[in-house]
């Protein structure tokens, strides 16, 4: 699902971020479809024109930081 999107951003994430660094992109299929300041205004603008789940959302920085996520825990195992 949103496969082939977030793979376009990944193989085009340098001259993306050269062109939109900090800004939300509407990405569909392999093109950049708008962008957005905030990512609840691409949110809400992007639901009026297409269906949840046809579309991603990606915040256009450098390196991974934009789409990776660490959890920690203090659980402790014996």
């Amino acid at each position: 699902m949103l496969e082939k999107e977030f793979q376009y951003y990944l193989d085009n994430q340098e001259d993306l971020v050269k062109k939109y660094q900090g800004k939300y992109l509407v990405i569909i299929g392999e093109e950049i479809e708008a962008v957005y300041d905030t990512e609840e205004e691409a949110y809400f603008k992007s639901t009026e024109k297409y269906d949840e789940g046809t579309f991603l959302i990606q915040l256009c920085e450098s390196g991974d930081e934009a789409y990776t996520q660490s959890f920690h825990s203090n659980v402790v195992f014996n």
